[in-house]
């Protein structure tokens, strides 16, 4: 399993207990809102995994820093993170919260359908945490969540390193996918700024930095999470009469 050796401000203490033990696949402990469990069983996939462009994508604002301590920051954003996406998605914590090791459930909207996904928490400490995608997943990267003193300031940061996983998923991030992936982190950042009694527009800095696209993945097409999430939903009747023999035997 690929792990990052730098935060976004700094190399990270070597705290093995804020990193995740190492695994090959993921476990999903329980559902959350009717969430397919399509991620169960999935190897992660870090950016030198993945088929497309890499990219570096950094979303930050900037509060005073008399207002809040990192630390704090961090300890709420973790408590209270699915309350800070954009509406029409969610993440379904895992119970113990997020913690090295945890996975947890994703429902997105692109477009016209709903995407089921997940995410394992890679890293989690009182200053950062790292979320890690699996196969199907629609990019194969890291996010970083990281709160830090800046001068006269708390700097509050998203920081992205990701390539697409597959073909389909590089066309749909040409097609409007990275726009909607900034629009994304940069509207969770203004809801945590609002968290906090400040209305900030956040910045975004973007960087290619392997512009190569490795077709040697080209086949992880297979695991496309909008692909099985569609044939999820088409096949969703088919599963009825083994949901209702299963009620009537409980």
């Amino acid at each position: 399993m690929e792990t990052p050796t730098e935060s976004p401000h700094g190399p990270l203490r070597q705290d093995t207990t804020s990193w995740a033990p190492l695994t090959q696949t993921l476990q999903v402990t329980g559902n959350s809102g009717g969430v397919p469990e399509l991620v169960a069983g999935r190897r992660l996939v870090g950016p030198l995994q993945g088929f497309g462009k890499m990219w570096q994508k950094t979303y930050r604002i900037r509060l005073p820093a008399q207002s809040i301590e990192p630390s704090e920051l961090i300890k709420v954003w973790k408590e209270e993170f699915p309350t800070f996406w954009p509406e029409g998605n969610r993440f379904y914590a895992p119970l113990v919260g997020i913690s090295p090791g945890e996975v947890a459930l994703i429902s997105l909207q692109a477009g016209p359908m709903k995407l089921s996904t997940g995410v394992m928490v890679l890293y989690a400490d009182h200053e950062s945490f790292t979320l890690m995608t699996p196969q199907g997943h629609m990019f194969a990267g890291w996010i970083t969540f990281s709160a830090f003193e800046d001068t006269e300031h708390c700097t509050v940061q998203t920081q992205v390193l990701m390539r697409a996983q597959d073909p389909l998923g590089e066309v749909g991030l040409i097609m409007g996918g990275h726009k909607a992936e900034d629009r994304f982190w940069a509207s969770t950042l203004r809801a945590v700024g609002k968290r906090f009694g400040h209305e900030v527009e956040p910045e975004t800095t973007i960087v290619c930095v392997d512009p190569r696209r490795r077709w040697s993945e080209a086949r992880n097409v297979w695991h496309n999470a909008g692909i099985r999430s569609t044939l999820h939903m088409m096949t969703a009747p088919l599963r009825w009469p083994g949901k209702m023999m299963r009620r009537n035997d409980s």
